[in-house]
């Protein structure tokens, strides 16, 4: 009879192991999905990010295209309005040649 209690026992005790294990194994899996799910909410929120950065990104490139047309459009204007400064300044300079000949005429008269 012994026997049948130590076998009883240990049959408990096995069972009592057995069911021990198995909740730490479903609390160990209930971790692990608990770990899944917020790094696939994180992944989520990084991919967000990063569209968002993306998104600012690319508006700042067209802004600075922009900016750069612009600026070409001013350097082009500042080139035309350069070429019709030199050329007053000719037409001046010419005058002002005239100018002194004509004095020069009238003085030696």
């Amino acid at each position: 009879m012994n026997k049948m209690i130590t076998n009883s026992m240990k049959a408990g005790a096995l069972a009592l192991v057995l069911v021990a294990a198995s909740g730490c194994q479903t609390k160990e899996i209930d971790e692990a999905k608990a770990a899944a799910t917020k790094a696939q909410q994180d992944a989520a929120a990084a991919q967000a990010t990063a569209n968002q950065a993306l998104s600012t990104a690319n508006a700042a490139s067209s802004n600075a295209a922009a900016a750069k047309s612009a600026a070409d459009n001013a350097q082009s204007t500042a080139n035309q309005a350069l070429q019709a400064a030199q050329t007053a300044q000719s037409g001046v300079d010419a005058t002002n040649q005239k100018l002194d000949r004509m004095f020069k005429q009238s003085v030696s008269k």
